[in-house]
């Protein structure tokens, strides 16, 4: 059995986030000693984080909460170039305009989970655009490129499964882990940085920005990674019926964000609990012993909670009420996630295959197609059994809208305006 003294390599060790360490001994005394500086990047690929980014936002959460000081790195450098871990293809170059436009959007999500400031642990916000736009680039394959061994990059499973794919690797991507191995490097200069943390798919970028300050004649730095989460089902988490989970709000609502928690599968609950909610972990058993229904109240604690990390807690209270109406009392409540549509396209009519399509319940009319042979898809909870049906101002309730079901636990309103 895995123990340590820190109790923050302890609390992420009891809610399974710990995947690998480099030298945990060590990290675990470095963390008893003081406050520690660690940090975790984000790449600026869309206007928000998704679920998945969730995760090392907890990892940094938990650190601060056991007296260490948290930086989150905007990648608005290494965005220009883009990570090619584990893809089979090169990622769409983005704009300064855009990483910069990202970037603002992504900065939503932490200052619900992190306190920043300028006390010894109070978190940091850096971009590494600061350094890596000003580097000059045969300084820098000077001074930092000839530490990194083509061999060993080759080497790294992120690598070999594009070129065994005989997917080509840019020389532009390749370059993304050497900037990355010297983000740590740089973030250890500036602030004392000695751990950088990420998904497990990361442990190799990592490892160079630990193996580079070494090189380089930097003290020792350190590597933490969590598991790549998955379902019991053996399914990658993070996908809706509507896509990816996003952690704004404007992406997707709290009320579908409540919803995709309490969806979770049975097997799975007790592990969700520790990893999104911040409940103690006695609570958590005992929540994650429930059997038969009674597991359905868990699903809704942890629906709940997690909402209440992400959203706040009214989000999360407001987003159960729904439910509760919903469901329990069979009742139109208002506070669904709604869309408005123009007056004049219901006045002409409206198909109701474009409107599941635009609702985001399916992804094509074909979809909409199935969904409706099987009974699936409903408007003011009644099944739909003609694709060629037109929305219009006749199917509005005494409360001004059109309700579309997709099932029976995912719904939206269609509201004129």
């Amino acid at each position: 059995m895995v123990t340590y003294k820190s109790d923050f390599l302890n609390v992420l060790h009891d809610r399974g986030l710990i995947h690998q360490v480099s030298d945990a001994a060590a990290l675990d005394a470095a963390c008893c000693k003081g406050p520690v500086t660690a940090y975790v990047g984000y790449d600026a690929t869309a206007t928000s984080l998704h679920i998945g980014n969730l995760i090392s936002v907890t990892m940094l959460y938990w650190f601060q909460q056991t007296g260490h000081r948290p930086i989150t790195l905007m990648g608005g450098g290494t965005s220009m170039v883009g990570d090619p871990s584990f893809r089979d293809d090169q990622r769409q170059l983005l704009t300064v305009e855009k990483i910069a436009a990202n970037i603002e959007g992504i900065k939503k999500i932490f200052g619900k989970m992190l306190t920043y400031g300028d006390g010894p642990t109070d978190a940091l916000m850096v971009n590494n655009a600061d350094w890596l736009l000003k580097l000059n680039y045969v300084e820098f394959l000077r001074d930092v490129g000839r530490h990194f061994s083509v061999n060993r990059m080759l080497s790294f499973d992120s690598v070999k499964l594009r070129l065994d794919r005989d997917q080509s690797l840019s020389f532009l991507e390749f370059n993304y882990m050497i900037m990355q191995g010297y983000d740590f490097v740089e973030l250890n200069r500036r602030y004392g940085t000695l751990l950088q943390m990420g998904g497990s798919d990361q442990w190799g970028n990592i490892i160079n920005g630990v193996d580079l300050s070494h090189r380089m004649g930097g003290p020792q730095l350190y590597a933490l990674t969590t598991p790549l989460l998955t379902k019991s089902s053996g399914e990658k988490m993070g996908k809706s019926a509507s896509g990816a989970v996003w952690l704004n709000g404007d992406l997707f609502s709290p009320y579908d964000f409540w919803q995709y928690f309490r969806n979770t599968e049975d097997a799975d609950v007790g592990r969700f609990l520790k990893v999104f909610t911040r409940l103690p972990l006695d609570e958590i058993a005992k929540l994650a012993a429930l059997g038969g229904s009674e597991v359905n109240e868990a699903k809704k604690i942890l629906a709940t909670e997690a909402t209440a990390v992400v959203h706040g807690r009214d989000a999360a209270e407001a987003s159960a009420e729904t439910a509760r109406k919903t469901f329990e009392e069979g009742a139109l409540a208002e506070s669904l996630p709604t869309i408005n549509i123009p007056r004049a396209e219901l006045d002409a009519g409206i198909g109701v295959l474009a409107a599941f399509v635009n609702a985001g319940f399916v992804a094509s009319n074909g979809e909409a197609r199935r969904q409706i042979k099987g009974g699936g898809l409903r408007v003011n909870d009644i099944a739909v059994n003609d694709e060629k049906m037109l929305l219009t101002p006749d199917q509005l309730t005494p409360e001004g809208v059109i309700k579309l079901s997709l099932g029976k636990k995912r719904h939206i309103l269609l509201k004129p305006a």
